[in-house]
């Protein structure tokens, strides 16, 4: 149960700190002379999609262990 919880605290911990590095990488992939139209708004999803996958890991294993716990009734 703790595991969980500590686990879901440091994947989103480590999530945000990374977070600035793919916003970064991104807009560098966008000042490419290549990198036009419907491929630039792609990338540019790139980001918010990578902070819900970290946000959407942390709270399944928060909720996983609040469940072990028997704090989460479903």
């Amino acid at each position: 149960m703790l595991g969980n919880l500590i686990g879901g605290f440091v994947v989103i911990l480590i999530g945000v700190n990374l977070l600035p590095t793919v916003a970064n990488e991104v807009a560098g992939a966008q000042g490419n002379e290549n990198v036009t139209g419907a491929t630039d708004t792609i990338i540019g999803l790139t980001p918010l999609f990578f902070a819900l996958g970290i946000l959407s890991a942390g709270i399944a294993l928060t909720a996983q262990g609040l469940r072990a716990a028997g704090m989460l009734g479903v």
